[in-house]
């Protein structure tokens, strides 16, 4: 893959991520804050100045993808795109069938990763419902810490892998920890209130999938064959660091909030979660076999099963 279908890749990612119809000043600016982070390697600033100024449109991005692979990863990431805050709305859904139209897929290679990527956005937020105990319920806290371990380690394996849809993944398995922390605590969540909880961390949910396919981007870890475990440990290091901290981040503060009956201030919110984050990131180097090791084990024909069973 060559920087021009790189920037191509890009350019319909962040198309995917402005066809809702929201032209809120807080959705660019999170799109600019990914642009930022992804540093000069791929321009991702210059791509997102063209799609903002409407310089590049769906079909003269596609055009810039010569292979029938990197034109069916294309319509992958804009599903993902798309879905990573959940089901797509009406003008998602036209600028979908517009973009598959300049890529020339057919209605079957458009219809499995629009299945696949709806499954994982609406997949259940326990694997089976639990009683939610009102007033103070009893807590195993080092339960409840396995759970963030064992989440982290299964979103940093799938930072490792090739397939769009193992990033797409990461979210759902966030939320449902969420809910799990929040359960155990005797609060019954919804996807709405998880959601706010994320952005309120500053988490938000299309930003964090777009700087993991950058990401990937960068380190030529898409568009590799299926299944196969691409590129060493290292190579995947930045990756793994995001999905492993984030999620083990989100975790701990999930905890601090439910176990103090979900008072703190944004502020406060905020701030923890960024202390918590820089905790997660020195701990996360200790895990790196163990993240490895998960990713080999990871069956992508599976991804949807391992979402809504995983505890």
């Amino acid at each position: 893959m060559n920087p021009t279908e790189q920037r191509a890749l890009l350019a319909i990612a962040l198309l995917a991520a402005l066809a809702d119809g929201s032209k809120a000043d807080a959705e660019r600016a999170e799109l600019r804050r990914v642009a930022d982070s992804l540093g000069p390697e791929l321009n991702a600033a210059a791509v997102l100045q063209d799609v903002l100024l409407k310089r590049v449109d769906a079909a003269g991005a596609a055009a810039r993808l010569t292979t029938p692979e990197l034109r069916q990863l294309a319509f992958e990431l804009a599903v993902g795109v798309c879905d990573a805050d959940g089901l797509r709305n009406e003008d998602e859904t036209r600028f979908l069938a517009t973009l598959g139209g300049a890529l020339g897929l057919s209605s079957p290679q458009m219809a499995e990763p629009v299945a696949t990527a709806d499954a994982l956005a609406t997949a259940p937020l326990a694997a089976v419902p639990g009683p939610v105990v009102a007033g103070q319920p009893k807590v195993n806290e080092a339960e409840l810490d396995k759970s963030i371990l064992n989440a982290s380690i299964l979103n940093g394996a799938l930072e490792l892998l090739p397939q769009s849809m193992a990033s797409l993944a990461i979210i759902p398995l966030q939320m449902r920890l969420v809910y799990k922390i929040g359960q155990a605590y005797g609060y019954e969540l919804d996807r709405g209130h998880i959601k706010d909880f994320l952005a309120t961390a500053g988490v938000g949910l299309t930003g964090q999938y777009l700087e993991d396919v950058g990401r990937k981007l960068i380190g030529g870890l898409l568009g590799k064959a299926a299944g196969k475990m691409v590129g060493s440990l290292a190579r995947g290091a930045t990756g793994v660091a995001f999905s492993f901290a984030t999620t083990y981040a989100l975790g701990h503060l999930a905890k601090r909030y439910y176990a103090g009956g979900r008072v703190m201030s944004t502020a406060l919110l905020r701030s923890s979660f960024t202390d918590l984050l820089g905790q997660a990131r020195g701990v996360q180097q200790q895990y790196l076999p163990q993240i490895e090791q998960r990713a080999r084990t990871i069956d992508m024909g599976q991804i949807v099963q391992l979402v809504r069973e995983s505890k």
